[in-house]
């Protein structure tokens, strides 16, 4: 007897339902199209995007590719989706701003155990808000079902942008001299990095309700703090990155380990506790989980989101044209490998 005469497999039966998926894609364009320029072509088809680049007369592509982490489970706990859609394109494009980029376009993957539409939709709104705020096309992404990979409510997300810069334009270091200045930028708070920890300290595995209590020093409940977003710098130091000798994007490792990659061999960047603020925020997880100091700055941005490295000029201008900068410190002379101090230790 033939098999299919009795039981006839379906890709639906398997967990992949193609029907759903082509009904959200007409809203997926629609998401899309809003954040198009004339750059953007029709390539007549849905297996690739295009984009014509012009205005650059030596142009270097920048590309930079991250996910927003375990903050998906908060999001998930909470329902609060648009916001790290948004993250997700924020903190790629602020990856790519380090080398003096700016965003040309974003493609994004989102997978699921199980087709959720209502989520999905969600996602790709916070996507598209985050594209125009930044100058960024949404050019293309995949959607994908993976039943079997993930728990049934679970999902993951990542994306990918390609930015330009003019090679004589490219920041690299290599103009750093002792005596050069720090100045920080304010992170907005956990932005999207130590979430695992987050979890674990706060215990949101097991009580996740916990997200909705008032927690003593925050103005918010815990999961509204947890969920402000990853802070955009791109349209903030735009305008200065002619001043700017270097930038370091603080995620995961902190100070400590997202400065010295930036840095040439020979010195140290020497940054001043107390001439920033550190968030409110921080101090209720290093409470909660008794978490060192040093644990606290190799994990967190502890309230400083980007750091640039300008000589006295540069950082003048940073200064006075960026409303929250702060000067945090000065670059130092230090034999062997770029490293990270604190004033006083």
């Amino acid at each position: 007897m033939n098999r299919s005469e009795t039981h006839a497999e379906t890709y639906a039966g398997a967990g992949v339902a193609l029907d759903a998926m082509e009904g959200v894609k007409d809203r997926i364009k629609a998401f899309a199209a809003m954040t198009h320029g004339p750059e953007v072509l029709d390539g007549g088809g849905g297996f690739a995007g295009l984009f014509a680049l012009s205005g650059v007369s030596e142009p270097v592509l920048v590309a930079s590719a991250d996910g927003v982490g375990t903050k998906l489970k908060i999001a998930a706990q909470l329902g609060h989706f648009e916001g790290v859609g948004q993250d997700l394109v924020t903190l790629n494009v602020n990856d790519i701003l380090t080398k003096g980029a700016r965003p040309l376009f974003f493609l994004d993957y989102v997978s699921f155990s199980a087709m959720d539409e209502h989520r999905l939709e969600m996602l790709m709104r916070g996507i598209a808000w985050g594209c125009r705020e930044l100058g960024c096309a949404l050019i293309g992404g995949e959607t994908a079902q993976l039943p079997g990979v993930y728990a049934d409510a679970d999902f993951d997300l990542a994306g990918f942008v390609v930015g330009v810069a003019e090679r004589s334009r490219l920041l690299d270091g290599g103009g750093i001299r002792p005596g050069d200045r720090l100045v920080g930028i304010p992170s907005s708070g956990v932005h999207t990095n130590g979430f695992s920890l987050v979890r674990q300290v706060f215990g949101l595995d097991d009580d996740p309700a916990a997200l909705h209590r008032p927690m003593p020093g925050l103005t918010r409940s815990l999961g509204d703090e947890l969920m402000l977003r990853h802070r955009a710098y791109f349209p903030l130091l735009e305008p200065y990155l002619g001043q700017v000798k270097a930038l370091s994007h603080i995620t995961g490792g902190g100070l400590p380990g997202k400065m010295p990659p930036v840095l040439p061999d020979g010195v140290a960047a020497e940054f001043r506790r107390g001439s920033w603020d550190v968030l409110p925020v921080f101090d209720a997880i290093q409470q909660a989980g008794n978490v060192s100091d040093g644990e606290m700055y190799r994990v967190f941005n502890m309230g400083l989101g980007m750091v640039a490295v300008c000589d006295d000029d540069g950082a003048a201008a940073l200064l006075s044209g960026v409303a929250d900068a702060v000067d945090v410190g000065r670059i130092v002379e230090r034999a062997g490998e770029a490293q990270v101090t604190f004033a006083g230790e």
